[in-house]
């Protein structure tokens, strides 16, 4: 998708000193990805505490069961 967009240049330049991309494309797909990859963490951090595990759960044998079922 083709876009103009007026960037504040000083955020640009820093931008690029912080992560080395040579192109603003590459840097405003970075952007995105990290902005999408920071709410997605910030998300599962707000189950913290919502999660109610098991007392008698055994992940070993779910591990087991797991890589049993690979091989075949």
């Amino acid at each position: 998708m083709r876009t103009n967009i007026d960037f504040d240049d000083r955020l640009v330049e820093e931008a690029f000193r912080l992560t080395n991309l040579r192109t603003k494309k590459d840097l405003v797909n970075f952007a995105l990805k990290e902005l999408i990859r920071h709410h997605k963490k910030r998300n599962l951090l707000d189950l913290s505490g919502k999660i109610q595990f098991s007392d008698n759960y055994d992940y070993k044998s779910t591990r087991e069961n797991q890589n049993v079922s690979e091989c075949n």
